[in-house]
């Protein structure tokens, strides 16, 4: 995948992507991790929906990413849900250190199917991987619950270290160039897509290449 040229605003393809989770699991740190890579310790609540745009070029065609930070507040529901409907992709976050807000998955998995598309992609994401000595959810939870659920991978982010923020978006994009009909290369630059604690579920051509490469280990 190519770096993209921030003076072109030109695309290919337009994403939309929506982060949902509990509060406080790092969504807004992933969202800043990917559009920028940059890391605040201090980081205030979301108040209702915030949004960032990357665009990416992937084998030759840009993809423009609108990734859609969602408040996980109970008071702000009602306005979040109404940004499922056109999401093509959702990312479920949860933080490895707080058992909680992984049985909240669940909970937010129904809710984007009441209220989201039917073809809509998620993917797992657990966050806040550098706290390990603070680890309450095994990554092998999250596998099998990303494989009973149907989601394309789960994986385990640090948005401070920026460990998988960027394959995270990357798979998700390559996937949708993939159910839009398009052949996608496997990507072979050294920044892979599957390394530990990174597990593609539901596998398309590229991403079972990947899995052949480098299985997980979970």
């Amino acid at each position: 995948m190519e770096r993209e040229d921030p003076q072109n605003d030109s695309f290919d393809f337009l994403f939309k992507i929506i982060l949902i989770g509990d509060s406080n699991v790092g969504k807004t740190c992933l969202v800043q991790s990917f559009k920028s890579g940059l890391f605040s310790e201090t980081q205030q609540n979301t108040i209702g929906v915030d949004f960032t745009v990357r665009t990416l070029t992937i084998d030759g065609r840009r993809v423009k990413m609108q990734v859609w930070d969602t408040a996980g507040q109970e008071r702000f529901r009602t306005i979040t849900q109404s940004y499922y409907r056109s999401a093509h992709g959702a990312m479920i976050a949860y933080d490895i250190t707080r058992r909680d807000t992984f049985d909240s998955v669940l909970r937010w998995l129904h809710e984007l199917q009441r209220f989201g598309a039917a073809n809509v992609l998620t993917a797992l994401i657990g966050n806040k991987r550098d706290l390990e000595a603070e680890r309450q959810v095994q990554f092998a939870d999250a596998c099998k619950l990303a494989e009973e659920q149907g989601m394309l991978a789960a994986l385990e982010t640090s948005a401070r270290e920026k460990q998988s923020v960027e394959e995270a978006f990357v798979m998700m994009a390559r996937q949708l160039l993939q159910q839009n009909g398009l052949c996608v290369t496997p990507d072979t630059d050294t920044h892979v897509l599957l390394r530990t604690n990174s597990r593609a579920i539901v596998s398309g051509p590229s991403l079972a290449e990947h899995q052949k490469q480098q299985p997980c280990q979970c």
